[in-house]
């Protein structure tokens, strides 16, 4: 449609749009007033007030601050009994500018207590199926005695301190405020027994191994650590209950690990006494690992872990790490097992070398040899491109059963070969799935650090968004792991993926903005939806180079901060200068979803006597055409109006004073591009669903030629119902599709065809499939 098209649309429709306004409004009751419920309304209501700690703009504020906590720790894993044994010393350093009566310190272990009150949290009857494990564990044993026992607290000068503990949180009664601007420090000194993790659950513990009497111990959350406490929120004293994660602060960390001396043991931190605890052969092959950017060199071999696993050596030893200085550390973890082989790869990150590193029991090959190396690297180039450069040292992948989690440098994954070593395909890119997930979460949640314990998508959300991106970037660089001519089947991200989940049933939906604790389905409400709102932000309502662009300030900005939400959704306005208010409210504040589709089209042709309803607007007003500029009118095919020689005429032939009203308003340019439409249809779009989206329409006319158009979201301003869209054109149309390519995750395409496309029953696409 060109420009000259439009032009006569507009002068056409002019008059007639006035009058179906009056006459709607002369004919309706009056209404009483209402408050403002536009999607497109500002967002003032919901986000919280910009303050000098948080800016208007996304960005931090003149005035913020952010607390700090150093660790030192000596921790002890007893391998016979299972239990670990630390000692630790916190430096709280109060930047705030409040004086704090009392510290908070997060003792997450007492999940696992007898008397947590977290398995009584939920309702629920009779299970349709339990898996062995469980049903002995819920109907036929005492249940697992795990939390954190607390043998003293002590200041600095060894004196105790009164502590009072409530659930998971601990309150540390100080005699005196800590003043803004002061610091203290303070010793704590505990063990607890290690959990079973594949068979008593948790985010941490052991993987015992029947077939050689080893365990491999993936500890976290293991130690007294600070409570977060901010400008927004105060201290995050919110107990851990099991689904919300972790709001934790910065700091500098010295852990010295004492293991049985067969073990290999990484974790959070640089290793510094590398040549104490690796052998001569793993010196070697670790300073050739440095030098190695295009494939892993095996530090640790397969035969070299065998060999160890009947060892069970009585003597010990003990590994050092420490973070670096001047870059922050929220948390720490380890891993340690004699089991483990070990691989390395070095990673160019700008101006400095990051070693990738995996370590797995030879019951991960030939899987994890294969592709856990691979995936990290491809983890820390994706990410990295669309962020900052990984500024860590490291980033450890552990072999894991039945696990996905993450924490500072290191993380814990799933993905294991059958017995006989063969490898399904949902084994295989589950595995590189979850290993690029919790790699990515060094960006989301442990350097940009947002409050998981209350914003679980902040750090899921965007870090499944940036995991469907490097899924796809593996599968480009690394074609042999996927079908031939295929791409990687990433599981969330892909707008129509979601659709199940909007379209389900609305009492066991929540809001993105929900608490990890209120919501039914965990992995769809912070995981799947908000990874998938932001793909069609990026796709389909910004654009690639404007939200790219948005999103690595965002990165940047908070960088080793700590975000909110508003932040977040702030940031990506600032940056992109796109109105975005009508998106966060209707994706992350409700539980709306996606519906547009085509409800009428009628077909018009030019005049050059007023129609029906035209005589009777001007006899209302006493006009005449003599009263009236140049005009031409469209008659509706098929009404009183309508008859068989105004079809196919163009509007020349039927008011050559419109014409020579047009010419005598274009510049001569304009006069040679004149072009003069044939056909018109007003076309009808509504939106049963709550959602503003663009509208993406395709137009295939008479000569198989087809046209896509994207209305902005804002068509919806007005109406949130429907909309009506004239159209000019010299060529007849045929069939409209809405959304074609699936772009906006809409739970219904019945509805989005004219002609409408008939609708096989259940039954017939049944039969099919059996065909099929």
């Amino acid at each position: 449609m060109n420009k000259l098209t439009y032009c006569f649309a507009s002068v056409l429709f002019l008059f007639g749009s006035f009058v179906m306004a009056q006459e709607e409004a002369e004919k309706e009751e009056r209404k009483p007033g209402h408050t403002n419920q536009s999607k497109f309304r500002q967002m003032y209501q919901e986000f919280s007030t910009p303050n000098t700690y948080r800016s208007a703009s996304g960005a931090p504020g003149p005035d913020y601050y952010q607390q700090q906590a150093d660790y030192k720790m000596d921790i002890e894993l007893d391998d016979k009994n299972a239990k670990l044994y630390g000692e630790e010393t916190i430096t709280y350093h109060n930047n705030s500018p409040d004086n704090l009566e009392f510290l908070w310190v997060q003792l997450d272990q007492n999940v696992r207590a007898k008397d947590s009150k977290s398995p009584l949290r939920n309702g629920g009857g009779v299970n349709l199926a339990y898996q062995a494990g469980t049903f002995t564990n819920t109907f036929m044993s005492d249940g697992f005695e795990g939390g954190f026992n607390i043998d003293w607290v002590k200041d600095a000068s060894g004196n105790n301190l009164s502590f009072t503990v409530n659930q998971t949180m601990m309150r540390i009664n100080i005699p005196q405020p800590l003043k803004a601007g002061e610091k203290m420090s303070f010793s704590i000194k505990w063990w607890y027994n290690i959990n079973d993790r594949p068979n008593d659950g948790g985010r941490s513990g052991y993987e015992f191994y029947p077939g050689d009497g080893n365990r491999d111990y993936t500890i976290a959350q293991f130690f007294p650590r600070m409570a977060h406490y901010s400008d927004n929120e105060g201290w995050q004293n919110h107990q851990f209950w099991g689904n919300g994660e972790f709001a934790l602060p910065f700091g500098d960390y010295e852990v010295n690990i004492t293991v049985p001396a067969d073990h290999i043991v990484d974790a959070t931190g640089v290793l510094q006494n590398r040549k104490e605890v690796y052998s001569k052969d793993m010196l070697k092959r670790y300073e050739q690992a440095k030098k190695s950017y295009d494939k892993p060199v095996i530090i640790v071999t397969q035969e070299e872990a065998t060999a160890k696993e009947s060892s069970f050596s009585e003597k010990k030893k003990t590994w050092r790490f420490k973070t670096e200085a001047g870059i922050p550390v929220r948390d720490f973890a380890f891993a340690s097992s004699r089991k483990y082989i070990m691989d390395a790869q070095a990673v160019k990150m700008g101006n400095r070398d990051v070693m990738a590193v995996s370590l797995y029991p030879k019951e991960g090959n030939p899987l994890w040899e294969e592709y856990s190396t691979k995936a990290v690297v491809q983890t820390l180039q994706t990410y990295s491109k669309f962020t900052f450069d990984y500024p860590y040292n490291k980033a450890i992948s552990v072999s894991a059963k039945n696990i996905g989690m993450e924490y500072p440098m290191i993380c814990f994954n799933f993905g294991r070969p059958n017995p006989d070593g063969t490898v399904s395909d949902r084994t295989k890119y589950g595995m590189i799935s979850v290993i690029i997930h919790e790699v990515g979460h060094n960006y989301f949640p442990m350097i940009v650090n947002s409050d998981e314990r209350q914003w679980g998508w902040m750090d899921e959300g965007l870090d499944t968004f940036m995991q469907y991106l490097t899924e796809q970037e593996f599968g480009e660089n690394f074609p042999e792991a996927v079908a031939p001519n295929d791409k990687y089947p990433s599981r969330r991200g892909e707008p129509s993926k979601i659709v199940p989940y909007m379209a389900g049933e609305q009492d066991f939906i929540a809001p993105i903005m929900s608490n990890p604790e209120n919501v039914y389905q965990l992995g769809a409400n912070a995981y799947g939806k908000p990874a998938t709102a932001l793909n069609i932000l990026r796709e389909t309502v910004m654009g690639r180079e404007l939200f790219d662009h948005a999103f690595k300030t965002y990165a940047q900005r908070w960088m080793f901060k700590h975000p909110s939400p508003e932040d977040f959704f702030r940031t990506m306005e600032d940056a992109s200068a796109v109105d975005l208010d009508w998106f966060w409210r209707s994706w992350f504040y409700t539980t709306d979803y996606v519906d547009i589709g085509v409800k009428d089209i009628k077909k018009y042709y030019v005049s050059d006597k007023p129609t029906k309803r035209m005589q009777e607007y001007m006899a209302a007003r006493n006009l005449t055409e003599a009263d009236l500029p140049p005009l031409v009118y469209l008659a509706e095919e098929g009404s009183e109006d309508y008859s068989e020689d105004l079809k196919g005429k163009a509007p020349s032939e039927t008011s050559q004073s419109l014409k020579e009203f047009l010419m005598d308003n274009m510049s001569e340019e304009e006069r040679a591009n004149v072009e003069e439409p044939k056909y018109f249809y007003e076309i009808t779009f509504d939106k049963p669903g709550g959602i503003p989206m663009p509208l993406i329409v395709e137009y295939t006319y008479a000569d198989g030629s087809k046209e896509n158009v994207t209305y902005p979201p804002e068509v919806w301003r007005k109406n949130d119902k429907e909309v009506k869209k004239l159209i000019s054109s010299q060529k007849e149309l045929v069939g409209i599709v809405v959304d074609p390519k699936l772009e906006t995750a809409d739970i219904d395409t019945t509805n989005n065809s004219w002609p409408k496309e008939e609708q096989k029953s259940d039954f017939d696409q049944f039969k099919e499939k059996v065909k099929g």
